[in-house]
């Protein structure tokens, strides 16, 4: 196969990513499938250590805040994230570095007769998109020689993909209300999802949670005799200051202090760069070499686009994957903290199982001005429902049709001190940032 063919037949299985009201049970999510595929694939994901980060929002972050530094560190380290912005093979990368179109569609020719003996197996039911991928991504870091390999957990945890490792250290960044008709309306039941990541004996670093969430991790990991670090008690952080190309914190791990600068802006990407370094804190209490040199350079050019991405100035242009209330809550105070403007034009976009009312609700505050639009994944919301959703408040939306078209009309309204803001969706932040690459 060529890539094409390749990613065609890769997206040719059934893709939860693209299909609303997702069935969440064991039947759905099927690990026992998924390790059948590993064992004829000769278990690739045990080839590497692993670093497992689980959580609402923060978690693509966070691992690659660890990919990062393990790689300045000179070791070989693989990152699996989802979604992705342009090309599904920014999934997969290898010290930064994405596969190739000529390495996934070799991968995929490796894999597919596994693949469809798995299938006519059918013992526990058919894989997924989204299982072919991580399959490819650990065999495509075992054949690079990856010594750790960062892994964003999907969906949830308990039944995730990539919840077949046997990880060094887990992460669970911040926890908040997102995908409640799959993972339940209440943050209990989140959390105990998010837990399933957690393994008998491996450490857990948690980000600041909410005490309801807070309880059941420490429960589960009592349970399960891992060691809970939590961000807040265990390791501490402090901002100093930021300018619009990132921002200064210290941190004070368990192992010692070290001062950082991190390109991504946000008081969460702080917490965020806590949490990675109390996960690096535990890798090498388990035998890596990483120096607090390794870590102020990993930190320091770490790339992870779409989170308060600024992409112009005056007017100022900010692009960010805000997608439930919680994050656009922090949304809302990080453009107030960081951009000195004088009006704010709004661009949004969201997906059908978003809280549309919550995010609303935190975005009127700061934008009387907003332009609705929706992304061309199957599962965006029409813009007349967030127009009708910003009415309740008194703001009339304009409406366009594509994000770089509502972009295009934000930027002819502002002024030089004004700012113009893209959230709702990963996927409109995509499609925007395409436009502009």
């Amino acid at each position: 196969m060529d890539y094409r063919e390749a990613e065609q037949y890769v997206l040719s299985f059934t893709d939860y990513e693209k299909t609303p009201g997702i069935i969440y049970t064991s039947t759905t999510y099927d690990l026992r499938r998924m390790e059948r595929l590993l064992g004829r694939l000769g278990d690739p994901h045990l080839a590497a250590r692993s670093a497992h980060v689980a959580g609402t929002k923060g978690k693509g972050s966070t691992a690659a805040m660890i990919a990062s530094v393990l790689t300045a560190a000179g070791y070989r380290t693989g990152l699996y994230t989802s979604p992705h912005f342009h090309t599904i093979r920014e999934r997969v990368r290898v010290d930064g570095a994405m596969v190739s179109e000529e390495d996934f569609a070799a991968l995929v020719d490796r894999i597919r007769p596994a693949v469809e003996a798995v299938n006519r197996e059918g013992l526990h039911g058919e894989l997924t998109t989204f299982e072919i991928l991580t399959a490819l991504a650990f065999a495509y870091f075992a054949s690079r020689g990856v010594q750790y390999q960062a892994l964003e957990v999907g969906l949830g945890g308990r039944l995730d993909a990539t919840n077949v490792v046997r990880p060094e250290v887990c992460v669970i960044t911040s926890i908040s209300l997102d995908h409640t008709e799959v993972l339940g309306c209440r943050l209990e039941e989140i959390a105990a999802e998010k837990a399933g990541i957690i393994k008998p004996g491996c450490p857990v670093v948690s980000a600041s949670q909410v005490d309801e969430v807070d309880q059941v991790l420490a429960r589960a990991c009592d349970a399960r005799g891992a060691p809970l670090i939590r961000i807040g008690r265990d390791v501490l952080w402090q901002g100093q200051d930021f300018d619009a190309q990132g921002q200064r914190l210290r941190v004070v791990g368990r192992r010692g202090e070290h001062e950082l600068t991190i390109p991504l802006l946000g008081e969460h990407q702080m917490e965020n760069a806590a949490c990675a370094v109390a996960a690096l804190e535990v890798l090498v209490e388990r035998g890596a070499t990483v120096s607090k040199d390794c870590v102020v350079r990993g930190l320091s050019v770490v790339d992870w686009p779409g989170r308060l991405h600024v992409l112009r100035r005056e007017p100022w242009l900010v692009c960010d994957g805000a997608h439930n209330a919680d994050s656009a809550a922090k949304l809302r105070l990080a453009l107030q903290r960081y951009f000195p403007f004088e009006r704010a034009i709004l661009v949004i976009g969201t997906s059908l199982d978003k809280d549309i009312g919550g995010m609303v609700r935190e975005l009127v505050p700061l934008f009387h001005n907003v332009i609705v639009t929706r992304s061309q994944h199957p599962r965006s919301v029409p813009p007349s429902v967030l127009a009708a959703e910003f009415s309740k408040y008194g703001v009339e939306s304009q409406v366009s049709e594509t994000p770089p078209e509502a972009v295009s009309l934000a930027m002819s309204q502002a002024g030089p001190g004004d700012l113009v803001c893209v959230t709702g969706s990963l996927f409109v932040v995509g499609e925007v940032l395409a436009s502009k690459a």
